[in-house]
């Protein structure tokens, strides 16, 4: 029997298991690229399905009664163009990949390679956008980005990566916050917390951690684990400032020209990262079973020919019924591996039920079902299995989604005191909800002695009377700091 694909547990190192996970599950591997990932068939079949997820989500969306739609933009954008919006390219240049030479010469003009596309599009929608009939624009875009990353993890930072990006533009700004509100709601959360199964505060990010060239940028949070942080998604209200850089201008309902008011948006295969850091074990991968390819695993057990046949004439029944149900399902067929050995391999690779099925089972006219997230084993009556194997994949979606709700709750407290701030997310981790100022100042100082920083500000932010826990200053409110990727 081949030898198991042994992963380091999470207390012993935390990060070496979350990249165990990533290789010995076939999700991702290192490209020759420094810094570039190759994503395995795997892993790519999970990112299928969550793309799928917001696809349809951001499709049967949008304001002013129209619905967002998908375009594609180019990979390379001329170096004048990011030099319109002295923010966005002072944000952005530092992380950028540049050619400048192409057809065996040099270039006239250095094009970047796309860290992200307001400035491409913009440049076309300048063209595209006349009069207020032409807005709202709404359009999104999968596409693959670069941004040169010193320090690289597999899903959570890499050189490349995949990603979606949503562009919009209004003619009020009124208009374009609803429009980044409603993504980061009716899509982004409903999608994490629904389809993932994982839990996220929600709320507007601090001036200082803004998208470059936004007036404000909204997040989702989440917590991982080892108890840091992960931003999960972000909207972005970009007011007029990439109109006025690139000219995007409408006539509006009394004939006077105006600048369009727009957005931003976008979520990455980073996702892919979260969703093993916030449910995987110290057996491999443990899947939503939305999320899940192949979301049930039927194991046929037998000694001999004669039994074999009996047994897989059951199993493959069992198999078509389940698909019946609108489960995928998949009867492993492989002679070359051992019962045991095929357990071990679908436990790795999260699959979230396994049914096992032997004469035993048959005789007794049940099969066992083995949950993935709790290890637990039932029996279920052969004659219903198919079903109740619809009914268990539900149970296990809610149950993973209690169970991070239950750590994120768990991981959360409130301090006043700077010192015990210091201590818990040196130690613990978690969520520290204190008091601040809202100086900028003193978010620097805090995340410079701690390496913790204000996450979000959140819409619903409880408030305080306190001082700020980094200064004299009056509190007016609380906000969640961690330590994050």
């Amino acid at each position: 029997m081949p030898k198991a694909k042994e992963i380091t547990s999470r207390s012993e190192n935390y990060s070496q298991w979350y990249n165990d996970i990533v290789l010995k599950a076939e999700l991702a591997d290192h490209a020759p690229v420094r810094g570039c990932m190759v994503i395995r068939p795997n892993g790519f079949a999970i990112w299928e399905k969550l793309s799928s997820e917001l696809d349809r989500r951001i499709k049967a969306t949008g304001v002013a009664g129209r619905k967002h739609r998908n375009a594609y933009f180019p990979l390379f954008i001329p170096e004048s163009y990011l030099a319109r919006e002295a923010e966005h390219v002072e944000g952005f240049v530092p992380e950028c990949a540049v050619v400048t030479h192409g057809g065996g010469k040099e270039l006239e003009e250095k094009l970047y390679i796309r860290p992200t596309s307001e400035t491409v599009m913009y440049e076309m929608y300048s063209k595209w956008i006349s009069s207020y009939r032409d807005l709202p624009l709404l359009l999104n875009q999968w596409a693959n980005v670069v941004r040169w990353e010193l320090r690289p993890r597999l899903f959570l930072r890499t050189t490349e990566f995949l990603w979606q990006e949503g562009h919009t533009a209004h003619e009020t700004h009124e208009e374009a916050i609803e429009e980044a509100l409603m993504i980061l709601r009716d899509v982004y959360v409903d999608t994490v917390e629904s389809v993932m199964a994982i839990p996220v505060l929600r709320g507007k990010k601090t001036p200082s951690q803004r998208f470059p060239g936004a007036l404000d940028t909204y997040c989702i949070e989440a917590l991982m684990q080892d108890g840091k942080a992960l931003q999960m998604g972000t909207t972005h209200d970009l007011g007029q400032n990439f109109a006025r850089a690139f000219n995007v201008r409408y006539q509006d309902r009394k004939g006077k020209m105006q600048y369009v008011w727009q957005t931003s948006w976008g979520v990455s295969t980073r996702l892919i990262g979260a969703l093993i850091m916030a449910h995987s074990d110290d057996s491999g991968l443990v899947l939503p079973p939305k999320l899940a390819p192949i979301q049930v695993v039927i194991v046929p057990i037998y000694k001999s020919d004669e039994q074999k046949q009996k047994v897989l004439e059951v199993a493959t029944k069992l198999e078509k019924e389940i698909l019946e149900t609108g489960v995928s399902v998949e009867l492993d067929l492989r002679e070359e591996f051992k019962p045991g050995y095929k357990f071990y391999d679908w436990e790795m690779r999260g699959v979230p039920l396994r049914i096992e099925i032997g004469p035993r089972d048959i005789e007794a006219g049940q099969v066992t079902f083995a949950h993935r997230d709790s290890g637990e084993k039932t029996q279920a009556p052969l004659a219903a299995a198919a079903q109740k194997a619809a009914e268990t994949l539900t149970d296990i979606q809610k149950g993973l989604f209690e169970k991070a709700k239950k750590f994120l709750d768990e991981h959360s407290c409130e301090t006043d005191d700077y010192e015990e701030l210091k201590k818990i997310t040196d130690e613990s981790g978690g969520f520290v909800w204190a008091p601040w100022c809202g100086n900028q100042e003193c978010e620097q100082r805090i995340q410079d002695e701690t390496k913790a920083t204000v996450r979000l500000v959140p819409f619903d932010a409880p408030q305080t009377n306190a001082k700020c826990i980094a200064c004299p200053e009056a509190a007016s409110m609380r906000v969640p700091f961690a330590k994050a990727y």
